[in-house]
């Protein structure tokens, strides 16, 4: 009988340093998550207001800044982000770490230069606003999606369906310009990318994995930051045009 609590107390003081280990290790792995988030949005900011800067001199255009808003340009500067985050969907399973995250820094940085248009339609003020409304909003759902206990995985296919309406509508609306249209965008947007934090949140936080090698946690990562980058971005768009005051 001794030997037997002897047994099943070495098992249970086994299991708890188990269990101690993979929560450091997983700790640690969503810390590098969002720091590599921060980071690409550092980027994107400095970027974004570096490139105003520059394009814009005493209230008129700079001619980098026709060159950037005003020229066949400015679709290069649009499209390329989109070029880049495929390309980094598609073949980060067979780049190095390094590599990975370069192309994120480089991803982060055109989404800055294609977002400094923003400064152009807003005052200062109202997108420092919106980017701490938005900071604290994405603060709290990606909380929620990591300390929850409810299985969000079927939340998946609707937001999916989300994205892609929201998407077509905005293509429609290019055409309309309905003002309408363009404030139920906004609306379901927020909601969309603000269920999504969630979602991605805890799908980020099931993907770890305390036998990964250092090689594919890395690209777990930095895939994970991505994604809430993402997430980050669009909802502050989508909040951006309710909150902002236009210049």
């Amino acid at each position: 009988m001794a030997n037997l609590r002897n047994y099943q107390t070495r098992q249970a003081t086994y299991g708890a340093r188990a269990d101690a280990g993979i929560d450091e290790g997983l700790r640690s792995y969503m810390l590098r998550v969002y720091n590599l988030m921060a980071m690409g949005l550092g980027i994107t900011g400095l970027v974004a207001w570096g490139a105003f800067q520059m394009a814009v001199a005493d209230g008129t255009l700079t001619p980098l800044g026709q060159l950037l808003y005003q020229s066949a340009f400015r679709w290069v500067v649009i499209l390329a982000p989109l070029a880049v985050v495929m390309f980094l969907s598609f073949r980060i399973h067979t780049m190095s770490v390094a590599a990975a995250q370069a192309t994120f820094w480089v991803y982060s940085g055109l989404v800055g230069l294609s977002l400094s248009t923003i400064f152009l339609i807003y005052t200062g003020q109202s997108i420092v606003q919106t980017f701490f409304v938005t900071a604290a909003s994405f603060g709290a759902l990606s909380l929620f999606g990591y300390t929850t206990k409810r299985d969000l995985s079927g939340m998946g296919s609707f937001l999916f369906m989300g994205v892609v309406g929201l998407l077509i509508a905005m293509v429609v609306n290019i055409f309309l310009q309905s003002s309408a249209l363009q404030f139920a965008i906004s609306a379901i947007g927020v909601l969309v990318f603000a269920g999504l934090t969630a979602y991605d949140t805890q799908q980020i936080k099931e993907m770890y994995y305390e036998g990964d090698d250092t090689m594919v946690a890395g690209r777990k990562a930095i895939m994970g930051a991505l994604r809430l980058y993402l997430d980050f971005i669009n909802m502050f768009t989508f909040l951006l045009s309710f909150m902002g005051n236009r210049e």
